[in-house]
């Protein structure tokens, strides 16, 4: 069906004035979408590229002032723009940037002069600690959660356990995470000292910062999860399962958690990207030293290349996630790999 002919033949058969195609058509169904997600992926770091760019010379200050120094004469200060490559046009400084970006060499930090890419990828394990560590626990406790509700209130029973899990993730989801970071500081750092209320000296400092972040995905994803879940026990394949006294669990496994997949995975892929973001503010109110401390810090300073390398980074590792999470759903379902046409 799907012939590794020229198209262009095809093309000025039909006669609707359209010029021939030429070339091959790709023929494998895992090939056409590697292609197109590498394609989206380039796209989107070209995007990355223009707006972080962009967007650092719309922060207030001048950073040739703030890299001078505190009393520095405007000599001083002109000859700092000029070493800092600020004096000269925005395309010849935008060329400088995507060299910069293609061979690693981003510079030197405008506040403390060291290596940019070498001062970014010293914070990158931390912040992988926690988003790693925030995206499992996430996973592991909201489907097991979501699917736990659905069977207890399955029908119309314990009602009042759905209306608790409603209203509990609801006002969890609601409070933003620096209220949740400040609360469980309080709690459990001042109050009970079982955990350090700040910096990475120790191992139990992961556990704030992770257990702040991962609350709110974890409401979102477990009521999706329910939500899916309870529709799928009322499927007839469900109850024909279950009619073939086949046990509660190898019903929920075999016919329940493959049909929740597609929807979990692809929320999840979307709400875990976005923990990227939520760990600019967690890491700074734990003094946590990853990436998210680390752009308020250089924003502070005004430190243009820094910022520009911590926001390209997070914005290539929160594409790179969506777009795993999208080979994740073509594996587990083919449909996926066309959006929606199934291939036997």
């Amino acid at each position: 069906m799907m012939a590794t002919v020229n198209a262009g033949a095809v093309s000025g058969l039909a006669g609707d004035g359209a010029p021939p195609r030429t070339g091959r058509r790709v023929r494998h169904p895992w090939t056409r979408f590697l292609l197109r997600r590498a394609g989206g992926l380039l796209l989107s770091l070209a995007i990355l590229l223009v707006v972080t760019f962009l967007i650092v010379p719309l922060l207030p200050g001048d950073p040739a002032v703030a890299a001078a120094g505190e009393g520095a004469s405007q000599e001083q200060i002109e000859r700092t723009r000029v070493a800092l490559g600020l004096d000269q046009p925005l395309p010849v400084q935008f060329w400088r940037y995507l060299v910069g970006v293609f061979t690693l060499d981003m510079g030197h930090s405008f506040a403390s002069g060291t290596s940019v890419t070498s001062a970014v990828f010293s914070r990158l394990p931390f912040t992988g600690e926690i988003a790693l560590l925030a995206i499992a626990a996430t996973l592991i406790i909201s489907v097991p959660a979501g699917i736990v509700v659905a069977l207890m209130t399955r029908g119309g029973r314990r009602s009042w356990l759905d209306h608790v899990f409603n209203a509990l993730t609801s006002l969890v989801f609601a409070v933003p995470n620096y209220v949740l970071a400040t609360v469980l500081i309080f709690v459990f750092a001042i109050r009970l000292g079982w955990f350090p209320s700040g910096g990475a000296a120790t191992l139990g400092s992961l556990v704030l910062p992770t257990v702040a972040i991962m609350l709110g995905p974890i409401c979102v994803i477990s009521r999706v999860v329910r939500r899916e879940a309870a529709t799928i026990l009322e499927q007839d394949y469900v109850r024909t399962a279950r009619g073939w006294r086949l046990s509660p669990l190898r019903v929920n496994l075999r016919y329940v958690v493959p049909n929740l997949l597609t929807t979990t995975l692809t929320l999840s892929g979307l709400i875990l990207a976005g923990m990227l973001g939520g760990a600019v503010v967690i890491e700074t109110v734990f003094g946590w030293p990853g990436l998210g401390k680390g752009v308020v810090d250089a924003i502070l300073l005004r430190d243009y290349p820094v910022i520009r390398a911590i926001i390209l980074l997070l914005g290539l590792l929160a594409t790179l996630l969506v777009i795993l999470v999208d080979i994740v759903l073509a594996a587990v379902d083919p449909r996926n790999l066309t959006g929606g046409e199934r291939h036997g």
